[in-house]
């Protein structure tokens, strides 16, 4: 049997895939396994046994309606499919989907619960939702597939990535915490004055050697606030994603936003405090393996307008950003104490 899988963005709903995909391989590895996905995340499954991917050119060949036309027919060329597992469920997947179905190909599609989702954001809810990871399960198990998912380590970076990160730290006395300080959308961000003063705070404590984790649009940000913080080094744009994995898999800590490096670092097996402000765990897309406690947010009970937005999109309704103002970074350094962290 051979299944094609489809999930092409965005950057962190693509490394959740790989602890679904790496118990699919363990549990049924008779299964032959073609993931369709963009070529820059190849480093999330390059230590993937038995996973085929197909990278698209949405650019050119790819591109457009016609475009879907040869990624259909290109596909092909890799075989007949029995089954489509869609885990994104948009415009392209959905003409893909109805290319397969004319040749008698069936498709099991992800339920990304979006009433429930609504629903929680207007406040008629406080339930937790299904996780990504779970959602991804439920569409492998409406195929005919009964997935667990990995709960170890499912991302692991090439024997030549991890040397480059073991060239960079050196395990001594000396904590090496990861900083992902920002996000794509402002309702997910700290101010960044309450990250240098918590990065103070810890730097009291211990010795400290912190690595800042960002997009190369976010370098000169990076640059500014490394300036600011001691003993702290601009990580941005200096390794490849396959080196930037291996480095997150030796830290001894990442602090991170809703963001995608919160769930590289966490899928890499190390240990991530994330800060909340307008998203929040409810909605089903904390750091994958880690405990509730380690994610930091000023409580609904507090705050009742908490979440008021799904992906982060929009504006604080409020006009003050009370979800990431009234978290101050003693109540995340106190956090970390009595996590013992460090």
């Amino acid at each position: 049997m051979k299944l094609l899988v489809i999930r092409t963005s965005a950057m962190g709903d693509v490394a959740l895939t790989t602890p679904v995909l790496r118990g699919m391989r363990k549990q049924y590895p008779d299964v032959e396994v073609v993931l369709l996905t963009r070529s820059s995340f190849k480093p999330f499954f390059s230590s993937m046994e038995g996973v085929r991917l197909f990278f698209p050119d949405f650019k050119k060949r790819h591109k457009g309606l016609m475009g879907l036309v040869n990624l259909y027919k290109d596909i092909n060329r890799l075989g007949q499919f029995d089954y489509i597992i869609d885990l994104h469920d948009v415009l392209r997947s959905k003409i893909l989907r109805f290319f397969f179905s004319l040749s008698g190909v069936p498709a099991a599609v992800i339920d990304k619960g979006r009433s429930e989702k609504k629903n929680l954001i207007k406040g008629k809810n406080r339930k937790q939702l299904k996780h990504s990871v779970e959602r991804y399960c439920d569409v492998f198990f409406r195929a005919g597939f009964s997935v667990i998912p990995e709960n170890a380590p499912s991302i692991v970076p090439s024997e030549e990535a991890m040397a480059t990160a073991t060239g960079l730290i050196s395990k001594t006395d000396e904590l090496n915490i990861g900083i992902a300080p920002y996000a794509r959308h402002k309702l997910k961000m700290w101010p960044e004055e309450y990250m240098v003063r918590l990065l103070g705070l810890i730097s009291e404590k211990h010795k400290t050697r912190f690595w800042l984790f960002g997009g190369n649009d976010e370098y000169e940000r990076i640059a500014v606030l490394q300036s600011k913080v001691p003993g702290s080094i601009n990580m941005t744009g200096k390794l490849n994603l396959d080196e930037e994995l291996a480095l997150m898999s030796r830290l001894d800590l990442m602090i991170a936003m809703d963001s995608s490096n919160m769930h590289m670092a966490a899928l890499t097996g190390t240990k991530v405090i994330s800060i909340w402000g307008g998203t929040d765990l409810l909605s089903g897309f904390g750091a994958w393996m880690q405990p509730e406690n380690y994610s930091v947010s000023i409580g609904i009970d507090k705050l009742s307008c908490r979440p008021c937005t799904t992906y982060g999109k929009g504006d604080c309704r409020r006009g003050d950003l009370a979800c990431m103002k009234w978290l101050t970074p003693e109540m995340v350094f106190q956090r970390l104490i009595e996590l013992e962290l460090f």
